[in-house]
């Protein structure tokens, strides 16, 4: 079965940057898209960032202009580009492959990551 591993996470002062891998123990179908999800305490789950087998990228509207999700197949890896980091962006996010279809992002229930905590502060 195909793990995902995040790494990368860690403290950042506000403004800072961080970059998240999402390694895959495993070979993924490049048909697949990628998601990385984040969750807050006392929050939901909530989808950051997508990229499509054809390498289109889709944001949720708070990390336009901020965060930039891009995948390496040969790597079987999908980093997360974190910029200008916000204390609201703390989380522990997530990696997940899934299907996108019909503009709809579908996660996969069986290729989730652990996760790795994100915590913006100074």
């Amino acid at each position: 079965q195909v793990q995902l591993v995040e790494s990368g996470g860690g403290l950042v002062q506000p403004g800072g940057s961080l970059r998240l891998s999402c390694a895959a123990s495993g070979s993924i179908p490049s048909i697949y898209a990628m998601g990385w999800y984040r969750q807050a305490p006392g929050k939901q789950r909530e989808l950051v960032a997508l990229i499509t087998s054809g390498y289109i990228t889709n944001y949720t509207d708070s990390v336009k202009g901020r965060f930039t999700i891009s995948r390496d197949n040969a790597k079987n890896t999908v980093y997360l580009q974190m910029n200008s980091l916000k204390p609201e962006d703390t989380a522990v996010y997530y990696c997940n492959a899934g299907v996108y279809y019909s503009r709809t992002y579908y996660p996969g229930d069986d290729y989730w990551g652990q996760g790795t905590q994100v915590t913006v502060s100074s």
